[in-house]
């Protein structure tokens, strides 16, 4: 008897909520755990129906309708744009139902919080544009695709979220009132209304057209699952120690304005026009800058010792480090642990990107005696504190990472790939001596020096001197930089000359012939793919045009998308956001960058597949920073855990069998750099 499977249904939601928690400020998470936080509206459509609005849900009545039933509901795809906020506001929701309700849905093998409503049963049309290269923003990105005026999101909809979903400010005007709610303001709320089903409009257009260009492979939608079981999970945060700086840093803050203050005499020492002339009246001439480096370099200078003093204090009171300390305090959740710091898909290539308090930006240690630190700002020590260390902004911009900390019973174990970006190059462009290299286990900037120079170097033995032009060179020339990549990564500072870093650059290319060939070979394909003709290039990889997509599939099967390519004057451009601008415009590629782009692709599978099997074994990753993996383990099983997730990260993937991949790692009660 023959069978038939089973459609799935598509339940398309979009909500607009309040709380006087800020949500940019301090997250999803935080936001939907305050007090008053409320479903204001719920738009939703099953599949091509029509859009309908509950106004003012309560669990209650989303319950007594039968949502409760619907949204956990296995069979039934949840689907919005940035699901993650829907997921964690209907949670919010969901968990304020009797316990006996929530267990008679929810999935016997639940671990965490948000386990009732798993992100297997939803998708996101935000991560499905990032796939494709189109914008996360439902805004711009209904204009990428050109969606026709009735399918776009409501202009008016910022004001309207500024009206109805945050606090406002108390009046005369507006008697005194702290929030706007529909009774204020009935022609607004009718616009809100309209506003919030068309964004369901919107996002089930988007949903369609996006799945006709190219559906999100099965692995990445895997892969983001658990991206966003790490969110739910959250970092652990020693609350007393960011407490006790946080405290330390407001009195320093206000002795070191006071210090300023009375030493210059000025009105406002903060002011950077009132501290420039004060120091030029000092010095007797004019200074063009007080920025960060200017600063620096007048500090080597023969200056006065009020300047010197006054520009010290500028030193610190400018440092911001301490502002991840406030961060942590009003992003972390009532159980002290900080939730979606984590933004699945952040770039082109796929990596991640931090949120709140974006692990990949804490500063540099200035020194290595976590321990002491700790404990003398727990005790409150800090004249020992200062004596010992130096600047108490140093002491607290060190500690930073130290804030982070396992659950109790339990450790960090942490690992992080060596040279990941170095060994997939030499992987994927079959640069042989390099993966020899890496087999035997050297030190690939000796072994690059080496190949350059043709005589043996040895890190602080024979030659040695050698290293550090095979290490600008490794880190500057990968992807077709030249002299100016080398100036970029500090080749004058160094003191080699024009001459010396035009000689790296011919050495180093001289010595990795087919990295060099890559460039062009990547370049050639895609030009001929923009002309519609496809090119099959090596380790299982391809680029073809789809339509307005330009697709450069990676050894894995997933693909790298570029949006309405063309050769314009010579070069290959796209449309893409600008990073700094945040605006959607075109963008110029060469094949150097599209390198860059397909290696740093590799190394985030590799860091994907690596996550996948560390949920699949209950390590309970927490965190990943660049190629960095930090996952939280009972006490008694560290020592094991942390041999096995070596293990797991030095096995090649599936997908790359013979790529040589290694890991270093440690075990600790804080996070750290090693």
């Amino acid at each position: 008897m023959a069978t038939f499977s089973r459609k799935p249904r598509y339940l398309h939601i979009d909500l607009e909520t309040y709380s006087s928690v800020d949500l940019a400020e301090c997250g999803v998470y935080r936001y939907a755990e305050s007090e008053d936080f409320e479903i204001l509206l719920f738009g939703y459509a099953f599949d091509d129906e029509p859009v309908k609005v509950i106004e003012h849900p309560t669990p209650e009545t989303l319950y007594d309708s039968g949502f409760v039933k619907l949204l956990m509901d296995p069979r039934i795809i949840k689907v919005a744009h940035n699901a993650a906020f829907e997921r964690t506001c209907l949670s919010a929701y969901i968990k304020k139902l009797p316990q006996t309700i929530i267990n008679t849905y929810r999935s016997p093998d639940a671990r965490e919080p948000l386990d009732f409503l798993p992100p297997e049963q939803w998708q996101d049309t935000m991560i499905m544009a990032a796939e494709l290269g189109y914008p996360n923003s439902l805004a711009q990105l209904g204009n990428a695709l050109g969606l026709p005026e009735d399918k776009k999101k409501m202009a008016a909809g910022k004001r309207l979220i500024q009206y109805f979903c945050k606090p406002c400010k108390p009046t005369i005007s507006n008697h005194g009132r702290t929030r706007n709610t529909a009774e204020d303001a009935p022609d607004k709320w009718e616009t809100f209304v309209e506003y919030n089903r068309q964004d369901v409009v919107t996002e089930k257009f988007i949903f369609e057209k996006l799945n006709r260009i190219c559906p999100v492979p099965d692995q990445e939608w895997k892969n983001w699952q658990v991206d966003q079981h790490i969110n739910d999970r959250g970092i652990g945060i020693d609350a007393d120690l960011v407490g006790k700086v946080l405290q330390e840093h407001e009195v320093l803050t206000a002795q070191l304005q006071e210090e300023a203050h009375d030493l210059t005499h000025l009105e406002n020492p903060n002011s950077l026009a009132q501290l420039k002339s004060w120091i030029e009246r000092q010095e007797g001439h004019a200074i063009e800058s007080l920025n960060k480096t200017a600063v620096t370099e007048l500090l080597k200078q023969d200056i006065t010792p009020q300047t010197r003093r006054a520009l010290e204090i500028r030193q610190e009171l400018g440092k911001t480090s301490v502002k991840k300390y406030d961060c942590f305090q009003r992003s972390a959740c009532r159980d002290n642990r900080v939730r979606g710091c984590f933004q699945f898909y952040g770039g082109r290539t796929g990596r991640f990107a931090g949120r709140l308090i974006q692990p990949q930006n804490f500063p540099r240690n200035t020194f290595d005696d976590f321990d002491g630190a700790r404990e003398l700002v727990k005790d409150e020590e800090w004249e020992m504190a200062q004596l010992l260390y130096g600047s108490l902004n140093d002491v607290f911009s060190t500690l930073i990472r130290t804030a982070i900390v396992p659950a109790e019973g339990y450790r960090f174990v942490v690992a992080d790939y060596s040279a990941i970006e170095a060994r997939v190059t030499a992987w994927l462009t079959r640069e042989t001596w390099r993966q020899e290299a890496f087999k035997e286990g050297k030190d690939i900037y000796c072994a690059s020096a080496s190949q350059m120079f043709g005589v043996p170097v040895v890190k602080h033995g024979v030659n040695g001197h050698l290293r550090q032009k095979g290490k600008i060179a490794e880190l500057a020339l990968g992807y077709g930089g030249g002299v100016n990549a080398l100036r970029a990564m500090g080749g004058e500072s160094m003191g080699l000359t024009e001459e010396e870093m035009t000689d790296i650059v011919q050495k180093w290319r001289k010595a990795s012939p087919h990295i060099k060939k890559y460039w062009s070979k990547l370049d050639d394909a895609v030009r001929m793919a923009i002309q519609g003709i496809p090119a099959r290039l090596d380790r299982n990889m391809a680029v073809y045009r789809n339509g307005d997509v330009l697709f450069i599939r990676l050894p894995n099967g997933r693909s790298i998308a570029y949006v309405q390519p063309v050769i314009m004057d010579g070069q290959i451009s796209y449309m893409g956001l600008n990073q700094t601008t945040r605006q959607w415009t075109r963008i110029t590629t060469w094949g150097g960058k599209l390198t860059e782009n397909v290696v740093q692709s590799i190394a985030r599978d590799c860091l994907c597949d690596t996550l996948a099997t560390l949920e699949a074994e209950n390590f309970r990753p927490v965190m990943h920073v660049h190629d960095e993996v930090i996952c939280e383990v009972p006490e008694d099983e560290a020592d094991a855990r942390l041999a096995r997730l070596k293990e797991i990260m030095a096995t090649p993937p599936a997908w790359a069998p013979d790529i040589v991949l290694t890991a270093d790692g440690f075990q600790s009660d804080y996070y750290k750099k090693d």
